[in-house]
């Protein structure tokens, strides 16, 4: 039986790899793509998210719908230093023909949510806006929700935009910290130690996938490289995938090797350390509100997306440079 979802993205780079696994795999019924400012620029997110319907063949099956662009009460913050365009220059052949829904992406989740209770995931994998935007909106939202799957945070490690802080996190701190509050059910894919550790693909297995020679495998190979060069910039042995990652271990639990409970909460008061997760792990008196992925079988995972880039599908439109 198929999963019914929606993905909340910033569309760049590792965000189309979500949207192929929500396109592609035969569990997922893929209801709607909501659009949320993060990674670049709203409009080419959208033109990237399009860009990937079209790469899967869906073109016109699955709506896009525009949500909130920009943060709750903050200036937006870029990440177009790693990720370019988000596309690595590919772009339809007639790339200003964008079809978009016109409902909000926020009425649609609430819509989406009320028509299923208790059966819509939602991979979240760009800044909360959207998400924090419907709780306060619909006080029936978080009961409706089945499940929220985050791809955001830290666990007690590193950030990827500052010492402290994960960018997803970072640019919308409010919003984070207003969804782990609300009582939604939760599950976290951290950037550090999970992704650093388990989702990150070599040179040389972004050459294998690279040998695939399918129209996806060759989309993959593009979108990816800016991303890739900027990774090893920063002592990253890779191009890094946690928001295909987020979508993987929901639509297939048996790639999560360990889990826990965690209290977690959000850091929106110091400039110093906006953004930092700090999850608690079950000593410090706290209720748990999000269960945190610690470990994945990453060659399982890596294989996986092996399989989606085989997929024989052609592109709905013409792509230049494919």
């Amino acid at each position: 039986m198929s999963i019914p979802l929606v993905i909340d993205t910033d569309t760049a780079q590792d965000d189309c790899v979500a949207l192929l696994v929500g396109l592609l795999d035969p569990d997922a019924e893929l209801r709607a793509i909501t659009m949320v400012a993060g990674n670049v620029g709203f409009a080419q997110q959208v033109r990237n998210a399009h860009l990937t319907l079209a790469m899967a063949g869906r073109l016109g099956e699955v709506p896009i719908h525009l949500g909130c662009r920009r943060p709750l009460v903050r200036e937006w913050v870029s990440a177009e230093n790693v990720h370019g365009d988000g596309s690595g220059g590919l772009r339809l052949a007639d790339a200003d023909d964008v079809e978009v829904s016109d409902e909000h992406a926020v009425d649609a989740l609430i819509r989406l949510a009320a028509e299923a209770p208790g059966e819509l995931r939602i991979v979240c994998i760009g800044p909360l806006t959207n998400i924090a935007t419907a709780l306060v909106k619909d006080p029936d939202f978080v009961r409706n929700v089945g499940s929220l799957w985050i791809m955001g945070g830290s666990n007690n490690g590193r950030g990827n935009i500052t010492a402290a802080a994960e960018y997803n996190f970072y640019v919308d701190p409010e919003a984070a910290k207003a969804v782990f509050a609300a009582g939604f059910d939760i599950t976290v894919v951290p950037w550090d130690p999970l992704t650093l550790r388990d989702a990150v693909f070599s040179r040389e297995r972004l050459a294998e996938l690279a040998t695939i020679g399918t129209p996806l495998a060759r989309f993959f190979t593009r979108i990816v490289g800016t991303t890739l060069a900027f990774d090893e910039s920063v002592g990253i042995p890779g191009s890094t995938h946690p928001d295909s990652l987020t979508a993987a271990v929901l639509l297939h639990p048996e790639l999560v090797l360990a889990s826990a409970p965690y209290a977690v909460d959000v850091e929106t008061g110091s400039e110093l350390t906006r953004g930092y997760s700090a999850m608690s792990w079950g000593v410090h008196g706290l209720e748990p509100n999000a269960r945190v992925i610690e470990r994945i079988d990453p060659e399982a995972f890596f294989a996986y997306i092996g399989g989606l880039l085989r997929s024989e599908v052609q592109p709905s439109r013409a792509v230049d440079g494919i």
